[in-house]
C-alpha cells in the first residue's frame, strides 16, 4: 500500500479520535470543569462550528501551496491545539482551543481527497480515497472507545494528550512519506469560492447535508434506542459503538469500490436507498433484544458506504476548484449531523419512543437519494453527452 495513503489514513484517525470522543467523556470534562453537561456540550459545538469554519477558508488561503505543505500545516495546527486543549488551565483557553482545533477537519480531508485522488491508479480514485477515511472508522472502532476508557477512568486530560501526540505521529509521517505534488498554479482564492456561484454546487450540499442526516438522526441516539427500546443492558452500549464502528470500517471499503465500479453518483443513490431500508428495519424490529447487535452492524455498515462516492462526486464536479469542494463537502457532513440530532429530537421532545428518529432518517436519506438522482440526470449525464 501506498505509504502517503497510510499517512493519510493516520490523519483520519486522529481526527476521529478528537472529533467523537468528546461524546464519550463530556460527563468526565463537565465534572472536572465543575460545569453541567449542557454547557460542556459546547465544545462540541464549537468544534463542528470550527470544522464548517476552517473547511473552506483554509483551503481558499492556502490553495497557491503544494498539498504536501498544506497537509503538513494542517496537522501542525492540530497536534498544537489539541495539546493546549489537553492543558488549558482556564475555561475561555479550553473553549478557544477547542473551536480551533477543528478549524484543521474539513481543510485535511478536502485535501486528502484530491491527493488521494491524484495518487490512485486510473479507476481507483474513489477506492484510495476510502483509505484516507479507514483512519476514521478505526477511531470509530477502537480509538473512540480506548479514549473513552482512559479519560473516564484516570483523565480526559491524558486522552486529548495522546490524540494530540497522534497528530504529532501524523506530522511526521506526511513529512516522510509525502510525496512533493506540485500546487496546481491555476488555482486562486477567486476562483475557488466562485464554485459555489454554480447551482449544482448548492445542490451537492443538499444531498449530503440532507442526506447524510439520516445517519445521525439514528445515531445521536443509539444509546437510549438499544437501552430502553431493544432492553440491551446500559453496561453492553460499548458493545453495540464497537459492532457500529466495525460496520463502518467495511462500509468505507465498500463505498469506493461500489463508486468505482458504476460512478459514485450511482454509487450514492444505491447508499441512500440502502440506509433509509436499514433504518426502516430499525424502526420497526428495535424491541426485538437480538436483533439490535446485528442491525448496529448493518446500519452502521452502509451508512458509511455513503462517504467515498459523495468526495468523489464533488471532486469530478468542481474542475479547477477540486481541494475547495471536497473540503466544503466535510462542513456539509456537520451540517447533516447538526440537522439530523436536532430533526430526530422532534419527536422524542413529543413523546414518542427512541425508535422514532430512525423515521426522521429515513426521510433524510430518502431525500438524499432523490436529489443525487436529480444531480445525476441534470449534471453529471448532460456533461457525458457533451
Amino acid at each position: 500500500m501506498n505509504k502517503a495513503l497510510i499517512a493519510l489514513a493516520l490523519g483520519g484517525l486522529a481526527i476521529g479520535m478528537t472529533e467523537f470522543t468528546m461524546m464519550g467523556i463530556l460527563p468526565d470534562i463537565a465534572k472536572d470543569l465543575q460545569i453541567d453537561i449542557p454547557t460542556a456540550s459546547n465544545l462540541i459545538a464549537l468544534y463542528a462550528l470550527g470544522v464548517v469554519v476552517g473547511a473552506p477558508t483554509l483551503v481558499a488561503f492556502t490553495s497557491s501551496h503544494s498539498p504536501r505543505k498544506v497537509l503538513l500545516f494542517l496537522m501542525l495546527l492540530f497536534f498544537v491545539f489539541n495539546g493546549i486543549f489537553a492543558i488549558a488551565p482556564n475555561k475561555l483557553l479550553l473553549l478557544t482551543s477547542r473551536f480551533v482545533a477543528g478549524l484543521p477537519h474539513g481543510a485535511f480531508f478536502g485535501v486528502g481527497s484530491v491527493v488521494a485522488a491524484r495518487l490512485a491508479k486510473p479507476g481507483k480514485e474513489a477506492q484510495a480515497i476510502s483509505i484516507m477515511f479507514t483512519g476514521m472508522t478505526i477511531a470509530n472502532l477502537a480509538g473512540v472507545p480506548l479514549g473513552t476508557y482512559v479519560g473516564h477512568h484516570y483523565s480526559w486530560r491524558i486522552t486529548y494528550a495522546v490524540i494530540s501526540l497522534l497528530g504529532l505521529v501524523t506530522f511526521l509521517a506526511l513529512y516522510f512519506w509525502m510525496p512533493k505534488l506540485e500546487a496546481n498554479k491555476s488555482n486562486n482564492i477567486l476562483k475557488q469560492i466562485g464554485y459555489f456561484a454554480r447551482w449544482d454546487a448548492w445542490l451537492m450540499v443538499a444531498v449530503i447535508a440532507i442526506g447524510t442526516g439520516g445517519l445521525f438522526a439514528w445515531i445521536s441516539y443509539i444509546a437510549p434506542l438499544v437501552t430502553e427500546v431493544s432492553g440491551i443492558p446500559a453496561d453492553r452500549v460499548p458493545l453495540i459503538m464497537i459492532l457500529i464502528g466495525l460496520g463502518m470500517f467495511f462500509g468505507n471499503i465498500m463505498g469506493g469500490k461500489l463508486a468505482d465500479t458504476i460512478s459514485p453518483s450511482k454509487a450514492a443513490i444505491a447508499s441512500f436507498t440502502a440506509m433509509a431500508v436499514c433504518l426502516c428495519v430499525v424502526f420497526f424490529t428495535a424491541h426485538i433484544t437480538y436483533l439490535a447487535y446485528p442491525m448496529a452492524f448493518i446500519t452502521g455498515m452502509i451508512s458509511f458506504s455513503i462517504g467515498s462516492p459523495l468526495q468523489m462526486m464533488l471532486i469530478n464536479n468542481a474542475k479547477g476548484a477540486e481541494t475547495f469542494a471536497a473540503s466544503a463537502g466535510q462542513a456539509s457532513f456537520n451540517i447533516g449531523n447538526t440537522l439530523g440530532a436536532y430533526l430526530g429530537a422532534v419527536p422524542i421532545t413529543m413523546g414518542y419512543a427512541y425508535n422514532y428518529p430512525s423515521l426522521v432518517g429515513i426521510v433524510m436519506a430518502s431525500m438524499g437519494a432523490v436529489l443525487a438522482y436529480i444531480f445525476l440526470a441534470k449534471v453529471v449525464r448532460p456533461q457525458m453527452n457533451l
